[in-house]
């Protein structure tokens, strides 16, 4: 299954990525869109990613300005459904085991003119914030990650 996961860059440098939800193609977004063809169900469940990748960065002071989802494909066996979260996603799920650097197929990421949006819309900038959910992520394979620019 195909599992986006929201990250800062700086996470991005260790050997198993944190352990948090992430998104997918889940029953209930299939639901919940149910017009979307597999491609934009896709598209749905790594901008609700991205969404929380920019939650992160509220949280990471440190980490570079920058919204970024891992795209990451592990068995389903070892996925779990969180959809009944309070925040009501629900393209929301649970990797249950850790997962490893070499499980990325790719990354997404604001391209770097955009952090300066990001940081003006984590300080509460309205504006800012629709620029920020406006941007395209850029794709970068996995064995691009440390050419991202940061």
């Amino acid at each position: 299954m195909r599992i986006y996961l929201p990250l800062t860059l700086d996470e991005l440098d260790a050997d198993e990525l944190p352990d948090r939800r992430g998104h997918a193609v889940t029953a209930a977004l299939r639901a919940a869109l149910p017009d979307e063809d597999d491609e934009g169900l896709e598209f749905a469940a790594q901008l609700m990613a991205a969404d929380d990748s920019f939650e992160l960065l509220r949280r990471a002071a440190g980490a570079p300005r920058l919204r970024a989802v891992a795209s990451v494909d592990v068995p389903d066996a070892q996925v779990a459904d969180v959809s009944d979260d309070d925040d009501g996603a629900p393209s929301l799920v649970r990797v249950t085991r850790p997962v490893s650097r070499s499980e990325i197929a790719c990354v997404h990421v604001d391209e770097p003119a955009v952090a300066t949006d990001v940081a003006a819309a984590l300080d509460g900038d309205a504006s800012a914030v629709e620029r920020v959910d406006d941007a395209d992520l850029l794709w970068y394979d996995a064995s691009e990650v440390a050419q991202i620019p940061r």
